[in-house]
């Protein structure tokens, strides 16, 4: 028997997903200017930097539509066919965005290697003119995305694909600055190369939380032992065992267990019962959906975890 907390979800997200909406649109088209302008930038004064801030910033483009829809997906109501909906449509954007972010650095190192052996003269003045339209832009759409960050993970990566954009397109400023006081080209190389590490390690982060929740694993740090002792310090509880709890997505965290009863009690007894777990599993562990099992006297495993 399963009940999910309805009072954790108010009409308030339906507005919300719109004006998340709205900021992902405005950023797409933003990156679609900057690239276009770093392209032809990149090839008028040869700029390696120049072309790789252009590249990350069409991984932009893709990883924004990928967020847009996966954002519109996440809205649509469940079905017999769908019985979730596509509420794991955002973690799964995510995964991809992570992805992404890893592979273009991967490239943009090959490309840094390669150029930094064959150092060529570039259009200075070109570079910084652009790289400054690449951090203002990105600059706007970094902070329209910033609150959604903290508590989305696909919004997380979108925005981790513009702020690294941005801090590409202050380090390719600084090598424009170098290049055009102290004729240092080589800088364009090196700060590529630096850009490209960065993107991996966030990259690699991002990959790794989105991938936890794909596998169904449980949440970070999740106390399960703690969670057990006091389950079973509630009254008419025996033993809670066979527990599975993973995330749906952001918002909801889902428990399905065994629990043995100390008395064969009647089914009105056990809706009682279960009305005080969900208040307690909710309100102390922020588990929103609880499928439980009653037992009694039943001859199975006890173990807190069973592999199924």
């Amino acid at each position: 028997m399963a009940r999910l907390h309805s009072h954790n979800h108010n009409h308030s997200h339906h507005h919300h997903g719109d004006l998340k909406g709205r900021n992902l649109l405005i950023s797409i088209l933003l990156n679609i200017l900057i690239t276009l302008a770093q392209v032809i930038g990149g090839l008028i004064s040869g700029s390696l930097a120049l072309l790789s801030d252009a590249l990350h910033n069409f991984s932009d483009v893709l990883s924004l539509i990928i967020s847009y829809v996966a954002n519109k997906l996440g809205k649509k109501k469940a079905s017999t066919r769908r019985t979730f909906g596509y509420k794991r449509a955002e973690i799964l954007a995510a995964f991809v965005n992570a992805a992404t972010l890893i592979i273009v650095a991967i490239l943009l190192i090959f490309e840094a290697i390669e150029r930094f052996q064959i150092v060529s003269e570039i259009n200075s003045d070109l570079v910084i003119w652009l790289s400054l339209l690449g951090i203002l832009a990105n600059g706007f759409s970094v902070l329209l995305l910033k609150k959604d960050a903290d508590k989305n993970m696909n919004m997380r990566s979108a925005y981790l694909h513009l702020l690294t954009d941005m801090l590409a397109s202050v380090a390719v400023l600084i090598g424009g600055l170098l290049m055009k006081f102290y004729q240092i080209y080589w800088v364009d190389s090196v700060l590529t190369f630096a850009i490209a590490i960065y993107l991996i390690v966030v990259g690699a982060q991002l990959l790794r939380e989105s991938l936890r929740v794909l596998m169904l694993f449980t949440p970070t740090d999740f106390p399960v032992d703690e969670m057990v002792l006091k389950v079973n310090s509630l009254e008419g509880v025996e033993n809670m065992h066979h527990i599975h709890i993973w995330q749906l997505n952001e918002d909801e965290v889902h428990l399905e267990a065994h629990i043995d009863f100390e008395n064969d009690i009647k089914l009105s007894e056990f809706d009682k019962t279960l009305d005080t777990i969900e208040d307690f599993l909710f309100n102390n562990y922020q588990i929103n959906h609880v499928n439980i099992q009653p037992e009694y006297r039943k001859c199975d495993k006890k173990d807190v975890i069973v592999q199924d």
